[in-house]
């Protein structure tokens, strides 16, 4: 036998198994194709929950599978996106359980700048139609916050330009929130401040800003790429605070710029956005006081005029008084003449209530009347009256109709009267009788003692105001006027006579003097003489 006999004839290739066949392949690949640059557009991209990133590498004729391990992914500094045109670095190895081979990704990025830009525009497309962008949305900024918040790097200038703008503008307190603003925690970490500032309670040991400042300096685009993220963006746009954003420099734009209620060139136009000049307000102060108060002048001033023209078309305050100062005058005149008749007439009404109402003899009156009253009423107490009221009444008795004073009847007014008469006999008694005489007489003597009383009362009243009425109508008598020289003239009649034509017409007249009267003629018109003689002292002779 043949030491090399073939166990199946007609074949002299070798076998290998399925595993010696992948790891021949693997050395193979990765001998060759160590470690490699690849440049791809993303393809299909699967996160799974284990946290590794797998993605395909295409571009028009092939595809290469790839995969980015978890510990990896989390230092990237972009995250691969489908369209994505990429430069992966990596090493190529095979996947026996599948029989293919795959790249893994150790790092990536953007194929140039236009690939960033379309991943931009490809982003900023996606998040306006979602109104992240929209001006309506967009909060206005306060006039003059109490407190600035700034997210910024702690280190830069950025800050330092920040602070000594608003020093120089507006001092106002600052939080300073520190953030990296660029690498892989440049996203989350800005991300996280804008919502931590929100997070702080109104009126708590920490005070809420009321504006906050996102800023950083400038630098290429993938040097800005934080301020892109979708976070970072999300973030801006849910902020209840009014958001300023200062990222790069006025020609540099990122996304945060378009979510932010504002957008600064420059850090420093971001503090001057924020609070106004303290100079600038001071001056316009001034100024608006210096308006007021020649605002005020004119229109008091305009006043004034408007009130010494209304003032000219105004009567004078004389013409105003002088016809109801002439009616007070009027009125003072006749004010003595009305006294003097009211008192008389107070006087007389005086005199006749005195004399006729509380007189002696309305009292003596008064009490004749209770004591006729009263015997009257003795007279008819007596034991003959009262008999002689019965027999009257059974008279009248017997006279009426049988039917309205049968028999019964009659004996039942009998029975009465004499039971009237029974009780009147105990009042005719001598004791009883007498007490109820000196009753009456008691209270006749008490109700004449108390009217008594009451008249004197009422005289004592009325004797001042008599008085006094007295004392004024004596001095306006006519005697009082007759002792001063005056006299009375009156007619046979006894007539006043008040003027000449009367006293000629009258056949004789009456003078009354303070002293007496004396009877005259009046003189006859006799023809015009010359006039007598006069001596020394001016008596006619």
């Amino acid at each position: 036998m043949d030491l090399f006999e073939d166990a199946r004839p007609g074949t002299n290739a070798p076998e290998f198994t399925v595993s010696e066949i992948s790891g021949a392949v693997k050395k193979t690949i990765e001998g060759q194709f160590g470690r490699v640059r690849v440049r791809g557009e993303v393809g299909r991209v699967s996160r799974p929950a284990s946290g590794h990133i797998y993605l395909d590498l295409k571009d028009a004729n092939a595809s290469l599978g790839s995969v980015i391990w978890k510990t990896t992914a989390r230092g990237l500094a972009i995250r691969p996106e489908e369209g994505m045109e990429v430069i992966a670095t990596g090493r190529l190895t095979t996947f026996p359980g599948a029989s293919k081979y795959q790249m893994i990704i150790e790092e990536i990025a953007p194929a140039g700048v236009g690939a960033l830009m379309a991943m931009l525009e490809a982003r900023r497309k996606a998040l306006a139609a979602e109104g992240l962008f929209d001006a309506a949305r967009k909060r206005p900024l306060p006039f003059l916050p109490e407190v600035i918040g700034v997210i910024t790097s702690p280190s830069g200038a950025v800050i330092r330009d920040i602070l000594h703008r608003l020093r120089d503008r507006f001092p106002r307190p600052v939080l300073l929130w520190p953030v990296t603003v660029q690498g892989d925690r440049c996203a989350p970490d800005v991300a996280a401040a804008i919502r931590g500032f929100n997070a702080i309670a109104p009126g708590g040991p920490i005070p809420r800003p009321d504006v906050l400042i996102v800023a950083r300096g400038g630098g290429s685009i993938e040097d800005l790429w934080g301020f892109n993220e979708e976070i970072v963006v999300r973030a801006a746009a849910e902020s209840a605070i009014p958001l300023i954003s200062a990222v790069g420099h006025e020609t540099d734009t990122t996304l945060i710029d378009l979510a932010a209620d504002r957008r600064a060139p420059t850090p420093t136009a971001a503090a001057e956005m924020a609070v106004p000049v303290r100079l600038d307000l001071v001056a316009a102060v001034a100024a608006l006081d210096a308006r007021r108060g020649a605002a005020l002048g004119r229109g008091l001033d305009q006043r004034g005029q408007r009130l010494r023209d209304l003032s000219r078309g105004l009567p004078r305050p004389e013409a105003l008084f002088a016809e109801r100062a002439q009616r007070i005058d009027a009125l003072s005149q006749r004010l003595p003449r009305a006294i003097e008749a009211l008192s008389r007439n107070l006087h007389l009404a005086l005199s006749r209530g005195a004399a006729g109402r509380f007189g002696p003899g309305l009292l003596g009156l008064l009490i004749e009347r209770r004591r006729r009253q009263l015997d009257r009423a003795e007279a008819g107490l007596r034991p003959d009256a009262m008999l002689a009221h019965i027999r009257a009444r059974e008279r009248t008795m017997a006279r009426g109709p049988a039917g309205r004073f049968g028999p019964g009847l009659l004996a039942l007014e009998l029975e009465r009267a004499r039971a009237s008469l029974a009780r009147a006999s105990l009042g005719l008694r001598p004791d009883g009788l007498t007490r109820a005489i000196a009753q009456r007489r008691e209270r006749l003597d008490a109700r004449g003692d108390r009217l008594a009383r009451a008249g004197g009362a009422r005289v004592r009243d009325a004797r001042p105001a008599l008085e006094a009425l007295r004392r004024t109508l004596e001095s306006l008598s006519p005697a009082r006027v007759l002792d001063r020289g005056f006299a009375i003239v009156r007619d046979l009649r006894g007539n006043v006579v008040t003027s000449a034509a009367v006293a000629q017409r009258a056949p004789g007249l009456e003078l009354e003097f303070a002293d007496g009267r004396l009877a005259v003629r009046p003189a006859t018109p006799a023809r015009r003489r010359a006039p007598a003689p006069e001596d020394e002292s001016g008596t006619l002779l």
